[in-house]
């Protein structure tokens, strides 16, 4: 069973709910929503997330949840649960996993659309960018607190960066 943490308060949460409940049926994991509004739910959203006796937890990652991901992290040591985030600073924060679009280079991005807008562009000219690069990060210091032994040849070799 894999708990979801959700902020409702989230343009994205929808798809990214719709998208995980795929996968998960497709791998005949049960994932239990817990949905959670703003900051002042958070709290009441890990008690649930503790009480379903999950055996994972994944975090969407949004504003709120990126503020107290070292919160999260520290929940999920707590309650034995192996973690996955969807950005590197909530691995570096504790979590077990992030995977997802390097922060960095998308803020890079967010400036120079910014610089392009003051210097006079229209922002509807401006093309839509992906992210490209993604990047797998495993804390082996929380695996470890959580009694883990990560095949090397498997997830170790595809991380991009380990933190020990």
């Amino acid at each position: 069973m894999l708990v979801v943490l959700s902020n409702r308060d989230h343009p994205g949460e929808p798809s990214e709910w719709q998208a995980t409940q795929q996968v998960a049926d497709g791998l005949g994991i049960e994932a239990i929503y817990v949905p959670f509004f703003g900051m002042n739910e958070m709290d009441d959203a890990m008690v649930t997330a503790a009480s379903k006796r999950a055996d994972g937890m994944i975090v969407f990652p949004e504003p709120v949840t990126l503020v107290l991901r070292t919160k999260l992290a520290q929940f999920a040591v707590m309650n034995r649960l192996p973690s996955m985030f969807g950005w590197s600073e909530y691995a570096e924060a504790g979590g077990l996993l992030s995977y997802g679009a390097n922060q960095r280079a998308t803020y890079f991005w967010l400036a120079s659309y910014a610089d392009r807008i003051l210097r006079g562009e229209s922002p509807a000219a401006l093309p839509v960018v992906q992210p490209d690069k993604f990047e797998l990060v495993v804390n082996l210091k929380t695996a470890k607190q959580l009694g883990m032994n990560l095949d090397i040849s498997s997830i170790l070799f595809r991380a991009d960066k380990v933190i020990e």
